[in-house]
């Protein structure tokens, strides 16, 4: 197996320690990982129908729990756009691409129990690999987290934590479970396997479109785990000279939440900061309740507000430019919003993210709820059932733009079996 290392600081782990982040900076891991060279889009024919055809590019080559997942169908939508299924997984998101590498290697290391937490689709995801490879699996969650979604955890045997509050609260509570004695955390966020199970969606298009990439991928973006695969699988392709031309990542978040679309138009390398003003007694924050400049804020924690974005506004089922709304809710407080799995205050890992998108040329669309609600509808109507959070790309590239110019590939993340249709405003 290979290591652990920080892109911050350079501190290195071994991964049989499982010691889950950075014990410098508590931030995530990257991997030390260099794929195989060699492998032609023409010599895959023949093999496992499944994202396991990718073994030289993968750091596990095989996996004793596969359900099958990956390889997922590309249809078209438009002249110019198709949408890859990838509801059309086993547990019906592509978080299974990340969660059975995560999956496999607990099952090597063997820990006494593993411990996630998701605002649902990862934590399904989780529950059903550890099933598979006979690990005791918690999954946290928090308030509000889909009906189906819980269901669904329960019924592969996790045990179930449902936490008060929003993301972040539910991510602090994993990861003091998390540095117990034992204890694997599966963490789609701080663990880069995870990274490696979902770049095999770039893997895919490329040999999907018989040794290419499209000109532009959409792509959701809460902690960036999809986007950050994506970009991971880019670099890869090119450094193997397997494509030259790399493709323009649009990130698209909720308007009600879109702290990366507001560093992004500001200009800003990493996360707005939280002024004074926007902290409150109940609000939300960081990874540990740390401020942006690694300050805290005694007996409280942050507020995940920050400073508005100069877009202008857009009518329902438009589309925002980048930071065409505040960094997060009012006064600090999560807001609600129809596209819960990429509602996040304060991703880990958005300088990673914010550097992705711009390295490639791209950029960041934001979408209202009435956007979110049209999108579900007219994706029904054209016979894909597809959640709330799996329709915002198609929300925003429908709504036009020259973002969104020439052939464009959009994800459709999870089932609408998983949420049901969004109510009516």
């Amino acid at each position: 197996m290979t290591s652990y290392h920080c892109p911050v600081d350079g501190t290195r782990s071994p991964i049989t320690a499982l010691t889950w982040c950075c014990p410098v900076c508590r931030g995530p891991w990257d991997l030390d990982f260099t794929p195989a060279r060699g492998v032609a889009v023409n010599a895959l024919a023949g093999r496992a129908d499944s994202l396991w055809r990718y073994k030289e590019f993968l750091p596990l080559d095989t996996s004793a729990i596969s359900l099958g997942e990956g390889h997922t169908p590309l249809v078209p939508l438009t002249d110019t756009v198709s949408a890859k299924l990838d509801f059309l997984m086993p547990t019906l998101s592509f978080k299974d691409r990340g969660a059975v590498m995560l999956g496999e290697l607990a099952r090597r290391l063997g820990p006494d129990r593993v411990v996630a937490d998701s605002s649902g689709n990862a934590g399904t995801s989780f529950a059903a690999y550890c099933a598979r490879a006979g690990l005791p699996c918690t999954v946290y969650v928090p308030e509000g987290t889909s009906a189906k979604k819980t269901e669904q955890i329960r019924a592969h045997g996790a045990r179930l934590v449902t936490v008060p509050g929003g993301r972040e609260a539910t991510a602090r509570a994993a990861r003091a479970a998390a540095d117990e004695p034992g204890v694997f955390y599966a963490s789609h966020v701080f663990n880069p396997y995870f990274l490696h199970g979902t770049k095999t969606y770039a893997y895919e298009l490329w040999e999907d479109l018989g040794g290419r990439l499209p000109e532009a991928l959409a792509v959701p973006v809460g902690n960036g785990t999809l986007l950050l695969g994506v970009a991971l699988a880019v670099a890869e392709l090119r450094a193997l000279g397997l494509i030259t031309a790399r493709p323009r990542l649009i990130a698209v978040q909720a308007e009600a939440v879109s702290p990366l679309a507001a560093a992004f138009r500001a200009g800003a390398d990493d996360l707005l900061p939280v002024g004074a003003g926007d902290l409150l007694r109940d609000g939300e924050g960081g990874a540990d309740g740390l401020l942006p400049d690694g300050g805290t804020v005694p007996g409280g924690d942050v507020g995940a507000g920050g400073v508005p974005g100069t877009g202008g506004g857009a009518g329902a089922g438009g589309v925002r430019g980048a930071g065409g709304n505040a960094a997060g809710g009012a006064g600090g407080v999560e807001p609600a919003t129809l596209a819960e799995g990429i509602a996040i205050p304060r991703p880990p890992r958005a300088r990673q993210i914010l550097a992705a998108v711009r390295e490639s040329g791209g950029t960041f669309l934001t979408v209202p709820e009435d956007g979110i609600r049209e999108a579900q509808r007219d994706l029904a109507a054209r016979g894909l059932f597809v959640e709330t959070t799996g329709v915002a790309c198609w929300a925003a590239v429908r709504a036009g733009g020259d973002a969104v110019r020439g052939e464009v590939v959009v994800p459709l993340c999870g089932s609408g079996l998983k949420t049901g249709m969004a109510a009516s405003a």
